[in-house]
Protein backbone atom coordinates (compact mmCIF):
# COMPACT_ATOMS: atom_id res chain seq x y z
CA UNK A 1 0.00 0.00 0.00
CA UNK A 2 2.57 2.09 0.84
CA UNK A 3 4.60 1.63 -2.57
CA UNK A 4 0.79 2.47 -4.48
CA UNK A 5 0.33 6.06 -2.39
CA UNK A 6 4.44 6.85 -3.48
CA UNK A 7 3.52 6.18 -7.05
CA UNK A 8 0.50 8.32 -7.04
CA UNK A 9 2.32 11.76 -6.02
CA UNK A 10 0.53 13.94 -8.68
CA UNK A 11 -3.04 12.86 -8.43
CA UNK A 12 -2.26 13.09 -3.76
CA UNK A 13 -1.37 17.10 -5.21
CA UNK A 14 -3.90 17.42 -7.47
CA UNK A 15 -6.52 16.20 -5.02
CA UNK A 16 -5.11 18.54 -2.15
CA UNK A 17 -5.11 21.38 -4.30
CA UNK A 18 -8.51 20.68 -4.89
CA UNK A 19 -9.34 20.08 -1.20
CA UNK A 20 -7.78 23.62 -0.72
CA UNK A 21 -9.83 25.15 -3.52
CA UNK A 22 -13.05 23.64 -1.62
CA UNK A 23 -12.34 24.65 1.79
CA UNK A 24 -11.18 28.29 0.29
CA UNK A 25 -14.74 28.48 -0.81
CA UNK A 26 -16.33 27.70 2.54
CA UNK A 27 -14.59 30.75 3.09
CA UNK A 28 -15.56 33.07 0.58
CA UNK A 29 -19.32 31.94 1.76
CA UNK A 30 -18.85 32.81 5.07
CA UNK A 31 -17.33 35.45 4.40
CA UNK A 32 -20.24 36.49 2.48
CA UNK A 33 -22.93 35.73 5.01
CA UNK A 34 -20.82 37.96 7.28
CA UNK A 35 -22.28 39.23 10.63
CA UNK A 36 -26.23 39.04 8.70
CA UNK A 37 -26.51 35.77 10.58
CA UNK A 38 -24.98 35.60 13.71
CA UNK A 39 -21.93 33.27 14.27
CA UNK A 40 -23.48 30.66 16.42
CA UNK A 41 -26.46 30.79 14.16
CA UNK A 42 -24.54 30.23 10.48
CA UNK A 43 -22.73 27.10 12.38
CA UNK A 44 -25.90 25.60 13.47
CA UNK A 45 -27.71 26.03 9.50
CA UNK A 46 -24.50 24.94 8.06
CA UNK A 47 -24.28 22.04 9.92
CA UNK A 48 -28.22 21.13 9.83
CA UNK A 49 -28.41 21.47 5.95
CA UNK A 50 -25.79 19.09 5.50
CA UNK A 51 -27.19 16.60 7.28
CA UNK A 52 -28.21 14.79 3.92
CA UNK A 53 -24.87 14.12 3.61
CA UNK A 54 -25.35 11.89 7.04
CA UNK A 55 -27.75 9.42 5.47
CA UNK A 56 -25.18 7.13 4.25
CA UNK A 57 -23.19 7.25 7.55
CA UNK A 58 -26.48 6.51 9.64
CA UNK A 59 -26.15 2.42 9.46
CA UNK A 60 -22.54 1.76 10.04
CA UNK A 61 -23.40 4.05 13.16
CA UNK A 62 -25.97 2.37 14.39
CA UNK A 63 -24.20 -1.23 13.41
CA UNK A 64 -21.22 -0.17 15.13
CA UNK A 65 -22.64 -0.32 18.88
CA UNK A 66 -21.15 2.22 20.66
CA UNK A 67 -19.87 1.70 24.37
CA UNK A 68 -20.72 4.29 27.04
CA UNK A 69 -16.95 5.13 26.55
CA UNK A 70 -17.02 5.97 23.41
CA UNK A 71 -20.30 8.22 23.53
CA UNK A 72 -18.77 9.71 25.75
CA UNK A 73 -15.27 10.52 24.02
CA UNK A 74 -17.72 11.54 21.14
CA UNK A 75 -19.70 14.01 22.84
CA UNK A 76 -17.00 15.63 24.57
CA UNK A 77 -15.10 15.93 21.10
CA UNK A 78 -18.18 17.59 19.58
CA UNK A 79 -18.65 20.16 22.65
CA UNK A 80 -14.97 20.91 21.87
CA UNK A 81 -15.51 21.16 17.53
CA UNK A 82 -19.14 23.18 18.58
CA UNK A 83 -16.75 25.70 20.19
CA UNK A 84 -14.38 25.75 17.47
CA UNK A 85 -16.89 26.27 14.78
CA UNK A 86 -18.51 29.14 16.59
CA UNK A 87 -15.14 30.48 17.58
CA UNK A 88 -14.28 30.35 13.31
CA UNK A 89 -17.89 31.27 12.04
CA UNK A 90 -16.98 34.49 14.62
CA UNK A 91 -13.60 35.33 13.48
CA UNK A 92 -14.26 35.00 9.80
CA UNK A 93 -16.55 38.27 10.30
CA UNK A 94 -14.38 39.73 12.02
CA UNK A 95 -10.96 39.54 11.00
CA UNK A 96 -9.21 39.23 6.96
CA UNK A 97 -9.71 35.85 5.44
CA UNK A 98 -5.64 35.52 5.12
CA UNK A 99 -5.10 35.90 8.75
CA UNK A 100 -7.70 33.34 9.69
CA UNK A 101 -6.43 30.73 7.12
CA UNK A 102 -2.53 31.33 8.65
CA UNK A 103 -4.13 30.95 12.01
CA UNK A 104 -5.43 28.04 11.28
CA UNK A 105 -2.60 26.42 10.69
CA UNK A 106 -1.53 26.17 14.51
CA UNK A 107 -3.94 23.65 14.90
CA UNK A 108 -1.29 20.66 13.48
CA UNK A 109 1.19 22.31 16.29
CA UNK A 110 -1.26 22.53 19.06
CA UNK A 111 -2.01 18.04 18.34
CA UNK A 112 1.80 17.70 18.49
CA UNK A 113 2.02 19.57 22.25
CA UNK A 114 -1.26 17.25 23.42
CA UNK A 115 0.19 14.15 22.66
CA UNK A 116 3.12 14.55 24.14
CA UNK A 117 1.00 15.60 27.25
CA UNK A 118 -1.74 13.37 27.13
CA UNK A 119 -0.93 10.75 25.20
CA UNK A 120 2.81 9.90 26.02
CA UNK A 121 4.39 11.03 22.78
CA UNK A 122 7.65 11.34 22.60
CA UNK A 123 8.55 15.82 21.45
CA UNK A 124 12.06 15.31 20.29
CA UNK A 125 14.41 17.93 20.79
CA UNK A 126 14.10 18.90 16.36
CA UNK A 127 10.34 18.55 16.63
CA UNK A 128 9.78 20.64 19.57
CA UNK A 129 12.25 23.40 18.21
CA UNK A 130 9.71 23.32 15.05
CA UNK A 131 7.01 23.92 17.43
CA UNK A 132 8.58 27.08 19.03
CA UNK A 133 8.76 28.01 15.16
CA UNK A 134 5.87 27.11 14.50
CA UNK A 135 4.88 29.70 17.77
CA UNK A 136 7.11 32.66 16.29
CA UNK A 137 4.85 32.34 13.10
CA UNK A 138 2.18 32.65 15.40
CA UNK A 139 3.43 35.61 16.52
CA UNK A 140 4.69 37.23 13.57
CA UNK A 141 1.13 37.13 12.31
CA UNK A 142 -0.25 39.01 15.45
CA UNK A 143 2.90 41.32 15.63
CA UNK A 144 1.24 42.04 19.85
CA UNK A 145 2.40 45.80 20.47
CA UNK A 146 3.05 46.80 16.77
CA UNK A 147 -1.03 46.16 15.53
CA UNK A 148 -4.03 45.93 17.87
CA UNK A 149 -5.10 42.05 18.22
CA UNK A 150 -8.69 42.09 17.44
CA UNK A 151 -10.78 39.56 19.22
CA UNK A 152 -11.17 37.60 16.12
CA UNK A 153 -7.64 36.96 16.45
CA UNK A 154 -8.17 35.53 19.78
CA UNK A 155 -11.51 33.31 18.34
CA UNK A 156 -8.85 31.79 15.66
CA UNK A 157 -6.36 31.12 18.92
CA UNK A 158 -9.00 29.22 20.90
CA UNK A 159 -10.14 27.62 16.95
CA UNK A 160 -6.90 26.02 16.27
CA UNK A 161 -6.79 24.70 20.29
CA UNK A 162 -10.32 23.18 20.41
CA UNK A 163 -10.02 21.62 16.57
CA UNK A 164 -6.50 19.92 18.00
CA UNK A 165 -8.40 18.76 20.94
CA UNK A 166 -10.79 16.75 18.81
CA UNK A 167 -8.59 15.44 16.56
CA UNK A 168 -6.62 13.76 19.53
CA UNK A 169 -10.01 12.42 20.61
CA UNK A 170 -10.36 11.14 16.81
CA UNK A 171 -7.13 9.76 17.00
CA UNK A 172 -7.91 7.62 20.13
CA UNK A 173 -11.18 6.68 18.47
CA UNK A 174 -9.90 5.98 14.78
CA UNK A 175 -8.85 2.15 16.24
CA UNK A 176 -12.04 1.20 17.60
CA UNK A 177 -14.78 2.79 14.91
CA UNK A 178 -14.69 3.01 11.51
CA UNK A 179 -14.09 6.56 9.75
CA UNK A 180 -18.03 6.67 8.76
CA UNK A 181 -18.93 6.51 12.25
CA UNK A 182 -16.17 9.01 13.41
CA UNK A 183 -17.58 11.77 10.57
CA UNK A 184 -20.97 10.89 11.40
CA UNK A 185 -21.01 10.83 15.22
CA UNK A 186 -19.30 14.86 14.73
CA UNK A 187 -21.78 15.84 12.20
CA UNK A 188 -24.63 14.73 14.51
CA UNK A 189 -23.12 15.93 17.72
CA UNK A 190 -21.90 19.27 16.61
CA UNK A 191 -25.48 19.71 15.31
CA UNK A 192 -26.89 19.26 18.59
CA UNK A 193 -24.31 21.32 20.36
CA UNK A 194 -24.90 24.66 18.30
CA UNK A 195 -29.11 24.15 18.42
CA UNK A 196 -29.17 25.95 22.04
CA UNK A 197 -26.51 28.38 20.72
CA UNK A 198 -28.12 29.68 17.64
CA UNK A 199 -31.40 29.43 19.42
CA UNK A 200 -30.31 32.26 22.02
CA UNK A 201 -29.51 34.28 19.08
CA UNK A 202 -31.76 33.22 16.48
CA UNK A 203 -32.87 35.88 13.67
CA UNK A 204 -34.87 34.73 10.78
CA UNK A 205 -32.60 33.85 7.66
CA UNK A 206 -33.12 35.08 3.90
CA UNK A 207 -33.83 32.37 1.62
CA UNK A 208 -30.15 33.48 -0.29
CA UNK A 209 -28.94 32.87 3.52
CA UNK A 210 -30.03 29.85 3.55
CA UNK A 211 -28.73 28.70 0.23
CA UNK A 212 -25.18 30.47 0.90
CA UNK A 213 -25.19 28.08 3.99
CA UNK A 214 -26.14 25.03 1.92
CA UNK A 215 -23.12 26.14 -0.20
CA UNK A 216 -20.72 26.02 2.48
CA UNK A 217 -22.10 22.67 3.81
CA UNK A 218 -21.55 21.20 0.08
CA UNK A 219 -18.15 22.81 0.02
CA UNK A 220 -17.37 21.24 3.62
CA UNK A 221 -18.30 18.02 2.40
CA UNK A 222 -16.52 18.19 -0.87
CA UNK A 223 -13.36 19.65 0.62
CA UNK A 224 -12.73 16.18 3.03
CA UNK A 225 -14.04 13.89 0.07
CA UNK A 226 -11.37 15.13 -1.69
CA UNK A 227 -9.03 15.30 1.01
CA UNK A 228 -9.32 11.19 1.78
CA UNK A 229 -8.84 10.68 -2.17
CA UNK A 230 -5.63 13.01 -1.54
CA UNK A 231 -4.44 10.91 1.34
CA UNK A 232 -5.14 7.83 -0.45
CA UNK A 233 -2.82 8.81 -3.34
CA UNK A 234 -0.21 10.29 -1.83
CA UNK A 235 1.31 9.94 1.93
CA UNK A 236 1.61 13.17 3.86
CA UNK A 237 4.48 14.40 3.25
CA UNK A 238 3.87 14.88 -0.07
CA UNK A 239 -0.15 17.15 0.17
CA UNK A 240 1.10 18.65 3.50
CA UNK A 241 3.27 21.25 2.04
CA UNK A 242 0.35 21.77 -0.95
CA UNK A 243 -2.01 23.07 2.34
CA UNK A 244 0.23 26.24 1.94
CA UNK A 245 -1.48 27.20 -1.48
CA UNK A 246 -4.97 28.01 0.83
CA UNK A 247 -3.40 30.87 1.89
CA UNK A 248 -2.03 31.95 -1.14
CA UNK A 249 -5.59 31.78 -2.52
CA UNK A 250 -7.32 32.93 0.30
CA UNK A 251 -4.82 35.93 0.22
CA UNK A 252 -5.75 36.82 -3.07
CA UNK A 253 -9.96 36.34 -2.70
CA UNK A 254 -9.22 38.77 0.06
CA UNK A 255 -7.63 41.08 -1.87
CA UNK A 256 -9.85 40.78 -4.99
CA UNK A 257 -13.54 39.90 -3.69
CA UNK A 258 -13.53 41.34 -0.49
CA UNK A 259 -11.22 44.46 -0.86
CA UNK A 260 -8.46 43.45 2.04
CA UNK A 261 -5.02 44.65 2.22
CA UNK A 262 -2.63 42.05 1.52
CA UNK A 263 0.24 41.82 4.43
CA UNK A 264 3.19 40.51 3.59
CA UNK A 265 3.62 39.73 7.44
CA UNK A 266 0.68 37.45 7.66
CA UNK A 267 1.95 35.49 4.67
CA UNK A 268 5.13 35.77 6.03
CA UNK A 269 4.15 34.04 9.24
CA UNK A 270 1.72 31.70 7.77
CA UNK A 271 4.97 30.27 5.83
CA UNK A 272 6.68 29.80 9.15
CA UNK A 273 3.70 27.90 10.50
CA UNK A 274 3.66 25.46 7.28
CA UNK A 275 7.31 25.07 7.19
CA UNK A 276 7.16 23.80 11.01
CA UNK A 277 4.07 21.72 10.37
CA UNK A 278 5.42 20.28 7.47
CA UNK A 279 8.79 19.15 8.73
CA UNK A 280 7.01 17.58 11.83
CA UNK A 281 4.82 15.41 9.75
CA UNK A 282 8.23 14.33 7.63
CA UNK A 283 9.61 13.62 10.85
CA UNK A 284 6.61 11.30 11.87
CA UNK A 285 7.05 9.67 8.50
CA UNK A 286 10.65 9.18 8.90
CA UNK A 287 10.11 7.60 12.78
CA UNK A 288 6.98 5.89 10.73
CA UNK A 289 4.21 6.74 12.84
CA UNK A 290 1.74 9.90 12.11
CA UNK A 291 0.44 12.11 14.72
CA UNK A 292 0.66 15.28 13.52
CA UNK A 293 -2.82 16.16 11.55
CA UNK A 294 -3.08 17.31 8.03
CA UNK A 295 -3.67 21.31 8.06
CA UNK A 296 -7.08 20.30 6.05
CA UNK A 297 -8.17 17.94 8.98
CA UNK A 298 -9.07 20.67 11.28
CA UNK A 299 -11.38 22.40 8.81
CA UNK A 300 -15.56 23.03 9.74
Amino acid sequence: MDKQKQSRPIAGVGWMIVTGLMFVGVTAVVKHVGNGVPAAQAAFLRYLLGVVFLIPMIKPILDAHLTKRQIKLFAFRGVVHTIAVILWFFAMARIPIAEVTAMNYLSPVYVSIGAALFLGERLPPRRLAAVVVALIGALIILRPGVKAIEPGHIAMLGTAVCFAIGYLIAKQLSGEVSAPVIVGMLSITVTIGLAPAAIAVWVTPTLPQLGWLFLVACFATAGHYAMTLAFAAAPLTVTQPVTFLQLVWAVLLGAVVFGEGVDGWVIFGGAVIMASVSFITWREAVARRQITPPVTATKV
